[in-house]
């Protein structure tokens, strides 16, 4: 059997650096793999990032990149966490920045230069350490992928696509500044509507490409969730794999979570009650009795927010509660603020903590997840952890975790799904589950089942230790 030494690349990795559900899940499944194979993380070493913290020291790796012409500094540190060796990339145009990306919807400028160093740094890493198979995630290190080629660095290349909306795409004039061969500006390859593409580079020379979800897999070579990129990915069907995300069962495990009020398993919910007075209390809700649902997500149009505030008046006048977090683009922002101050059963807090959304998930009774799309998604699969019974929408990674509630149905996870993405029918979802609501019985079954369900990361891992091995 092959012997595997992985390097996993992405941009973003919890504990360190976290925009999205990208730095939980290559935080989790890096963990996972490395119980399993030989395994390091790579990741930049943002400023922002704490070094006496998390016992960050240097490597003693030092080289330079040449990228058109202008000489790159590059140093190496690394970390134990949970075990797993962690490598740090530290160049000052990469790493010394307040944020990931840049604002909202805007993104540093220059993201192509400090992403290209991220990747020309990958396969430098790659070289120098031996590493037998390289796994690169999203757009970021993509371009990792076409070096690895360009320069002859024999490893494996497994490339994971977690959304397909955010492509890094780049005028095709900046291409000389990432050092990157002409022979790529071409359809077949990078070249995307006169511009540069770094996923389509990464789908084109990866030996597999996966995605977060088998239903995804399927939906984005159609042009309703193709972005663009159908007839290209279409074109690499042999090599497109959906492997299904999981979470955290160590993270996420409601019967010793310190960040809740009081513990529960799926055998004692009592403690689930003792949850939801407690936040219900915190928040000030006028009426405590009434279903709380919930929404915890980035406020894009991507999580379906416009949906969600479209709702609102109607969904409000229902007997429930309304306890929304999250940040993002100001128009949704600004809208919810002004449904905030106008009703007593929703409240909206602004900016993400992660202790308060555990604190949520166990409050909540139901946990909405109206996506326009939906690669995968883990919200739903934490909510089911936690005994909160997901609304969504039939979609991606949502499809394939939840499922219509059947008493006889022994498909894991049970929920509220919608098909039509509008106000009509995420209502009658709403209003089924409202009517679950008050089936004591019933409603404790479904959040038993949910619990007992096998959504961990562990299972996700198992399914990539094959595929690396399967590859030449």
């Amino acid at each position: 059997m092959k012997e595997t030494k992985l390097l996993f690349a992405a941009a973003e990795i919890f504990p360190f650096a976290k925009s999205g559900g990208l730095a939980d899940m290559a935080s989790a499944l890096s963990r996972a793999l490395h119980e399993k194979i030989e395994t390091t993380a790579i990741m930049p070493l943002y400023r922002f990032i704490d070094k006496d913290r998390f016992g960050i020291v240097p490597t003693g790796e030092r080289f330079s990149l040449d990228l058109g012409g202008v000489e790159y500094d590059v140093e190496l540190f690394h970390a134990k966490h949970d075990g797993l060796e962690v490598l740090f990339v530290y160049n000052p145009t990469l790493c010394d920045r307040d944020e990931i990306y840049g604002p909202a919807g805007e993104g540093y400028g220059d993201n192509d230069i400090r992403f290209a160093i991220f990747s020309h740094a990958i396969v430098e890493t790659v070289r120098r350490f031996g590493f037998t198979t390289l796994h690169l995630n999203d757009w970021h290190t993509a371009l990792a992928a076409v070096l690895a080629r360009d320069e002859g660095v024999r490893c494996s290349i497994v490339y994971t696509i977690h959304n397909l909306a955010y492509q890094g795409v780049f005028e095709s004039s900046s291409a000389a500044r990432w050092g990157m061969a002409e022979s790529h500006l071409h359809i077949e390859d990078m070249e995307f509507y006169g511009r540069l593409n770094w996923m389509k580079g990464g789908i084109a020379h990866a030996d597999v490409v996966t995605t977060v979800s088998p239903s995804y897999a399927i939906e984005i070579q159609r042009a309703e969730f193709g972005c663009g990129l159908d007839g290209f990915l279409r074109r690499h069907r042999d090599k497109l794999v959906g492997i299904l995300n999981g979470i955290d069962e160590k993270v996420y495990d409601p019967a010793h979570d310190r960040a809740i009020a009081a513990p529960y398993t799926s055998e004692s919910l009592r403690g689930k009650g003792v949850c939801k007075r407690g936040l219900v209390k915190t928040l000030s809700f006028d009426d405590p009795a009434r279903p709380l649902l919930a929404f915890i997500g980035r406020f894009v149009e991507q999580k379906g927010l416009d949906l969600l505030i479209g709702t609102m008046e109607q969904l409000l006048g229902r007997n429930i509660n309304l306890v929304v977090l999250g940040e993002g683009e100001a128009k949704y922002r600004d809208a919810l603020k002004r449904i905030d101050s106008q009703y007593g059963n929703f409240r909206l807090i602004v900016g993400y903590d992660d202790d308060l959304s555990h604190r949520i998930y166990a409050a909540a009774d139901f946990f909405m997840m109206p996506s326009r799309f939906e690669p995968c998604g883990l919200g739903q699969m934490i909510a089911m952890r936690y005994g909160s019974i997901p609304i969504v929408h039939a979609v991606g990674g949502l499809r394939d975790t939840v499922h219509p509630i059947r008493r006889n149905e022994k498909v894991c996870g049970q929920g509220f799904l919608f098909e039509a993405m509008d106000e009509e029918a995420l209502l009658a979802a709403v209003d089924d589950a409202l009517e679950l609501y008050k089936k004591t019985a019933s409603l404790r079954r479904v959040r038993q089942f949910d619990m007992q369900c096998d959504f961990s990361i562990e299972r996700c891992a198992l399914k990539y230790i094959d595929l690396y091995r399967s590859l030449p």
